[in-house]
C-alpha cells in the first residue's frame, strides 16, 4: 500500500502500526516504592496527587523538566495499582531514567524500565475506538482521553491507552510479545473489511507532522520551553512544585515566550522537490528567525514542515524563506481531525496536565 492510500484509510476508518522497534519504539519506565506519590509529583508537570486520588487507570500527559524550565521529556502518565508508569519514546527512556534518578536522595523509590515487557501497537483513525471495543466483546465502549485500562482480547491481557500521534482517536495497545499475533488478529476481524491497513514510520510521520504534534527529539529537547511548544496543556496549574516549576510560573505571569512552534507550508512541488533539511533556517525579512525541525510531503498538503521562529513571526501567512525555499506560516493543524474536534495545537488527541477520569467510570478494564 502506498503512503498517499496508509495515511488516507488512517483518516477515514484505522490503521496499525508497530510501536515496539525501530526509531519509533515507545518505552515505558515503571516508578515505584512508598513515597512514589509525593515525589514524582515533585518531578513532573503533571498533577500526580490528582492521578492517585482518581484510582488505577487515571492518567495524563505531562513533561518532565530541566531547572531552567526546558523539557527533558513529554510523558503519558497512567496510575496502576502500587505503581505509576511513564510512558514516552524508547530512545529517550534512558536519559528520562538518569535525569530522574539523580533525584532520589533518601526517598523509597525505585525506577524499572519495563520496556521489553511488551509489544506495543498504536491503532489510529475515527474507528479506532470501535474496533478495540468489538475486538474486546465491549461494543462500541470508548476510553476518556489520557485514560488507561487492561482488558482482554481473544483471551489475552491487553492494556490500552487513549492517545497517539495522528490527531484523531487513537489507541496505545500492549500485550506479551508472544500474544501479539492473535491479538491482531481479533483486531483485524473487529475491523471494516475484516483487516486493518497495516501503517509504518514514515506514515505515521507525515500524519504527526499534518496533526502538529511536536514529538521528542523533533520539536522537544533541552532546548525548548514547555509554552514555546505549545504544551501548556502539559502542565498542571493546580498543583504544587516541581522541577523547572518556577520558570513555567515565571513565563506565565509574563504571558509570552520569544519563540513559538508553528507550520510552514514549502512552496516546492509535491513530486521531485528538493525539500530543505531538518535544522535549516527559518529566514524572514533578511534574517534568521528560527529552523524547521521536522519535513514531510503530505499526500494532501504537499511539502509542510513544523519548526520554531519567533513570536513576531508566527502568524499565520507570514512569508518566509526556508533553506532557500519560500514558504509561509500555517496554523496548526495542517488537517483538522475527522473523526474528532481538532487538538490544541502541538497537542495529542489525550493531552492533559489533569487527571482522567478513573477506570471505574468507563465500562472498560
Amino acid at each position: 500500500m502506498t503512503l498517499e492510500e496508509t495515511v488516507a484509510a488512517t483518516r477515514r476508518d484505522a490503521a496499525l502500526f508497530d510501536l515496539a522497534d525501530g526509531p519509533g519504539a515507545r518505552g515505558l519506565l515503571e516508578v515505584r516504592g512508598d513515597d512514589r506519590v509525593r515525589w514524582l509529583d515533585g518531578m513532573i508537570s503533571g498533577d500526580v496527587q490528582a492521578l492517585e486520588a482518581a484510582g488505577s487507570g487515571s492518567g495524563c500527559y505531562a513533561t518532565m523538566l530541566t531547572n531552567r524550565g526546558a523539557i527533558v521529556a513529554d510523558v503519558h502518565v497512567v496510575r496502576w495499582d502500587d505503581a505509576f508508569w511513564l510512558e514516552t519514546l524508547r530512545s529517550g527512556l534512558p536519559h528520562l531514567k538518569e535525569t530522574l534518578e539523580r533525584y532520589v536522595i533518601a526517598d523509597d523509590v525505585e525506577l524499572v524500565d519495563r520496556s521489553a515487557d511488551h509489544a506495543v501497537l498504536g491503532l489510529e483513525g475515527p474507528a479506532a475506538m470501535a474496533v478495540f471495543g468489538r475486538a474486546a466483546g465491549r461494543g462500541e465502549t470508548a476510553l476518556p482521553a489520557s485514560h488507561w485500562a487492561r482488558t482482554r482480547i481473544d483471551g489475552r491481557e491487553v492494556v490500552a491507552a487513549a492517545f497517539g500521534w495522528s490527531g484523531e482517536p487513537a489507541l496505545q495497545l500492549r500485550m506479551a510479545p508472544g500474544d501479539r499475533a492473535k491479538v491482531e488478529a481479533s483486531l483485524d476481524a473487529a475491523a471494516p473489511g475484516g483487516r486493518l491497513v497495516r501503517g509504518d514510520l514514515e506514515a505515521l510521520e507525515v500524519l504527526r507532522v499534518e496533526a502538529g504534534i511536536p514529538a521528542l527529539g523533533r520539536e522537544l529537547d533541552e532546548e525548548v520551553l514547555p509554552p514555546e511548544a505549545r504544551l501548556d496543556h502539559a502542565v498542571s496549574t493546580t498543583k504544587g512544585c516541581y522541577v523547572g516549576q518556577e520558570i513555567v510560573a515565571r513565563l506565565r505571569s509574563r504571558g509570552r515566550v520569544n519563540h513559538l512552534l508553528v507550520g510552514l507550508r514549502l512552496d516546492l512541488p509535491a513530486a521531485g522537490g528538493a525539500a530543505p533539511d531538518v535544522g535549516a533556517d527559518v529566514v524572514a525579512g533578511g534574517r534568521t528567525t528560527g529552523e524547521i525541525t521536522s519535513v514531510v510531503c503530505s499526500p494532501s498538503q504537499g511539502w509542510v514542515a513544523l519548526g520554531y521562529v519567533r513570536r513576531e513571526h508566527a502568524e499565520p501567512e507570514t512569508a518566509v524563506d526556508v533553506g532557500g525555499v519560500p514558504a509561509r506560516v500555517a496554523a496548526l493543524p495542517f488537517v483538522a481531525p475527522i473523526g474528532s474536534a481538532p487538538p490544541p495545537s502541538g497537542a495529542s488527541p489525550a493531552s492533559s496536565g489533569e487527571a482522567a477520569p478513573p477506570a471505574s467510570e468507563t465500562g472498560v478494564g
